[in-house]
């Protein structure tokens, strides 16, 4: 998938596309059934499928106030899914406040009209955009008529009745509703991060732990969740903890996991942390011993979770 940052220079090979925008946070079902359609459209007509997005969120921008700010997916995730999805383009576009004053009428002719020619646009439901969200399925739909591109606009998707959105799943995550999200998002939530050098308390406990610096802010609550690994291009099993360990009166939130059947220093390592379930809250015991009981059973449960989940 061709990435291009900024709305100066498009390629001639991307002029007439049928083209999508929105920011997409997630990347999750709904979003995937407008790429479905996206791609389809495409092909039937022979013609490039593109997705127009933001970078940074542009509520971001909009409203610092709001802190922390929750993103489902980085911005190299969502690159890493959309072009698994088998989208031709991504085109990024820089976004500030002075771009925020962009009216609906300059972005549709300056940029999809005069820049990108595009042949079909689809949107999802009571999507808007431009300077005053002035930019609706009527204005486009009217563009469309006196410019000479078509207007789709995809109705909501749902499972099990619900709608999704990024909302209702960054909630869920939030809750440490991580399978619900999953089932939202058609994939577990991944948590990407660094191995960093922790306590070394679990070495001393009989479980030997990966300490994670997260490259998210959208970390689930405290507790002891099922999960699996993947490192190095191999995927494994594990039981990971984030809390502030009661047991030993840490002031400090920790991210480690425990990665089953494994004995390698990977400091300075990245890997990606994929929820799977949630088996408790956090707990503090009266000793260390107590503790490592606990751990055993977790460790057990676990693994009948993801046995489970692997068959």
């Amino acid at each position: 998938m061709e990435v291009i940052r900024g709305s100066e220079n498009i390629p001639a090979g991307l002029r007439g596309a049928v083209v999508t925008i929105g920011n997409f946070d997630g990347v999750h079902l709904g979003h995937q059934y407008i790429f479905h359609r996206l791609i389809a459209e495409a092909n039937k007509e022979r013609r490039p499928a593109v997705v127009i997005s933001f970078d940074p969120h542009p509520k971001m921008i909009l409203h610092p106030e709001r802190r922390p700010f929750y993103l489902i997916t980085s911005l190299e995730e969502k690159i890493r899914h959309l072009s698994n999805l088998g989208i031709d383009a991504l085109i990024l576009i820089p976004f500030s406040l002075d771009y925020a004053r962009t009216t609906a009428e300059e972005f549709v002719f300056g940029f999809l009209w005069e820049r990108l020619r595009i042949r079909k646009i689809l949107i999802g439901q009571d999507y808007t955009f431009g300077w005053g969200k002035e930019g609706n399925e009527t204005f486009l739909t009217a563009s469309g008529n006196r410019l000479g591109f078509e207007v789709e606009v995809m109705s909501a998707f749902k499972v099990g009745g619900t709608t999704i959105s990024s909302t209702k799943i960054r909630n869920a995550l939030l809750d440490g509703e991580v399978r619900y999200a999953a089932s939202l998002l058609g994939r577990p939530y991944n948590l990407a991060g660094e191995v960093i050098s922790g306590s070394h308390r679990g070495v001393s406990l009989g479980f030997p732990t990966a300490n994670i610096r997260p490259d998210k802010v959208l970390v689930p609550p405290n507790g002891v969740y099922a999960v699996h690994v993947l490192l190095d291009g191999n995927r494994h099993q594990g039981a990971l903890n984030i809390g502030f360990n009661p047991t030993f009166a840490d002031r400090k939130l920790s991210i480690e996991v425990y990665i089953f059947d494994f004995d390698e220093n990977i400091y300075g390592k990245h890997l990606d942390v994929l929820f799977i379930e949630r088996l408790r809250e956090e707990i503090r015991f009266a000793s260390p011993g107590e503790l490592i009981v606990q751990i055993d059973r977790d460790i057990a449960r676990v693994r009948e979770i993801l046995q489970t989940e692997s068959t």
